[in-house]
């Protein structure tokens, strides 16, 4: 248990860093500009109130009261409006504020303080508290292993003591660095209204960005926005989640919903494995996109690629136009794509929202709404996005959680379709450029777990050996030199070790282990020395910024110190 609450904790800590949180933060940042520390601390208070409330008790208050868990997320939305408009019209703003004020002092049975109480100058702690508050009700936070349990166990009714200390250990790690932004921000303010006599303009501005920013988090355009973000830093979302992906972590979340490990396993280096049977779609509330429900059993004879996904979780907004590509490519081939929406918020629930995101992100496979989460239990599933390769005779031949590993299973596709009889056109190379994707080089992860593209020739045994670079290395790919040993999430380096990575990048980063503080790696770029890091604990470190164009290179590591383990690259 304790290893739960401070995951949870660091969980809720690094937040403020994912792209999830990056629609919040205009608006914190707006409505902490006419105000102190007192409005900080509402704000923060109320983000926390109404994000453990909503999450862990709407399931429970929509069973007892007609609620309609979309229209609380149309309020907050309304207000956090009004609270924009209210700073572009200073004299509205004025009377909002001591509206609420009068609010919370009934509410509180008591009189307005004569200082340091809820000010009616828009500065005070009622404001921040409804602003927090209604912003705990729209915001989606990203969906790692600990909030999707979480959400699953309160989506379905199974709210314990244990499920509620762990959110609250959430939210205490969210809440700390959130308060820290926006004290910084109303300092930041303060300091500017001292030297500028334009600030009343400036937080006119803010309201206006608060205003913009409330439509683009109703209209779930927020989440578009963030894809197209991200996919100027590729992995850079993936590396916040990596702590949360460790077996202890998963054995302690797998005791907590008192469910059986991941029943089916992540496919690495094999394209197509023997998963079993694949499990039937049940308690499905919605079939969109389909005249009627589909059933695996109906479906044998095609290819069925399941994918379990929900329209605010911005790891399956990325994933998306891959599904989509795939579909209008193979469909006539006999490939079926069935998008599961298992909502991780209650809001997720609403078929119109659903139906809206179909919409936006051009959907034209069939989508089943999995509100019970029957299906996800069904198939034991732990993640948002994952996907489940289904062959002709219904049975699971590749998974894939998370994003990522898009040429691997387009590959893994048109071999089941082969396999099934259909004459599948053109070569994987010829289609791979009409699929959406960035140009670099993507996420690779040097462990056996998630490994891609690894050109050495050598077969991993799991040991100290030795391998060797390729006389040619295809692009995107890597491989080792010299002694290595290579385990499930990590490479370790032994004497002469060296990586070799063809790449398509002007920044490179690593996230790396020394065995000593002080241990370093010696670059290289296309041949030419680039200097030496000098590591001292275990991070992220960048290791290439040319500060150019992106570039296809030949990048060489080497590791004089033995020891030191190597996790996983990303780019910019």
């Amino acid at each position: 248990m304790k290893t739960l609450l401070l995951f949870s904790f660091l969980a809720g800590f690094i937040t403020i860093l994912a792209p999830c949180i990056w629609p919040l933060l205009p608006i914190v940042f707006s409505a902490s500009s006419g105000g102190g520390k007192r409005k900080s601390l509402g704000i923060t208070l109320g983000v926390m109130a109404s994000f453990t409330i909503f999450t862990l008790g709407i399931s429970y208050l929509v069973k007892i009261f007609p609620i309609d868990p979309n229209s609380l997320r149309l309020v907050a939305t309304i207000i956090i409006g009004l609270l924009g408009l209210s700073m572009l019209i200073p004299s509205l703003g004025a009377r909002f504020e001591i509206f609420i004020n009068n609010v919370l002092l009934k509410l509180k049975g008591t009189v307005p303080f004569s200082s340091g109480g809820l000010s009616p100058s828009g500065s005070g702690f009622g404001a921040g508290l409804v602003t927090g508050f209604s912003l705990g009700l729209v915001w989606a936070p990203c969906a790692g292993p600990i909030l999707a349990t979480i959400a699953t166990l309160s989506a379905t009714q199974s709210v314990n003591i244990k499920v509620v200390a762990i959110t609250l250990a959430y939210v205490l790690g969210l809440g700390i660095p959130l308060y820290i932004f926006s004290s910084f921000s109303a300092g930041l303010f303060k300091k500017m209204r001292t030297v500028n006599k334009y600030t009343g303009i400036i937080q006119q501005g803010f309201g206006l960005i608060m205003i913009i920013t409330a439509i683009l988090i109703y209209t779930n355009y927020a989440q578009v926005l963030q894809a197209r973000v991200l996919n100027l830093f590729p992995g850079y979302s993936r590396f916040l989640g990596q702590f949360e992906n460790n077996s202890k972590l998963q054995k302690e979340l797998d005791n907590l919903a008192g469910r059986k490990a991941q029943a089916i396993a992540e496919d690495s280096q094999k394209l197509l494995s023997e998963g079993g049977a694949a499990p039937e779609f049940a308690g499905i509330a919605q079939w969109l996109n389909v005249p009627g429900p589909l059933t695996l059993q109906a479906l044998k004879g095609k290819v069925v690629l399941v994918d379990f996904w929900t329209y605010s979780c911005i790891n399956c907004v990325r994933t998306l136009p891959h599904l989509t590509a795939w579909y209008e490519r193979y469909k006539n081939d006999g490939l079926v794509i069935v998008g599961v929406h298992t909502p991780e918020f209650a809001f997720e629930r609403e078929t119109q929202n659903v139906r809206n995101a179909i919409k936006q992100f051009n959907i034209t496979y069939p989508v089943a709404q999995d509100n019970d989460y029957q299906t996800w239990k069904n198939y034991q599933n732990h993640y948002w996005p994952a996907e489940y390769l289904i062959d002709a005779q219904g049975h699971i031949r590749r998974t894939h959680f998370g994003e990522g590993g898009y040429d691997h299973m387009e590959e893994a596709i048109r071999a089941l379709l082969k396999e099934n009889g259909h004459v599948v056109e053109g070569d994987l190379s010829a289609v791979k450029d009409q699929t959406p994707h960035d140009d670099r080089t993507p996420e690779t992860y040097l462990g056996t777990h998630r490994m891609e593209r690894f050109a050495s020739p050598e077969k991993i045994l799991g040991i100290d050996q030795v391998f060797t670079v390729p006389a040619e290395l295809p692009l995107d790919h890597f491989a080792y030199q010299g002694t290595w040993n290579v385990h499930h999430d990590a490479a370790h380096s032994g004497p002469g070790a060296a990586l070799a990575f063809k790449i398509k990048a002007d920044k490179v980063f690593l996230v790396v282990g020394p065995a000593h503080a002080g241990d370093k790696i010696k670059i290289f770029l296309d041949g030419k020395p680039m200097g030496d890091i000098i590591l001292d604990n275990q991070r992220l470190y960048d290791i290439i910024d040319l500060k150019g164009a992106v570039e296809i290179h030949t990048l060489r590591l080497e590791f004089p110190d033995p020891g030191t383990s190597v996790y996983a690259f990303t780019f910019g």
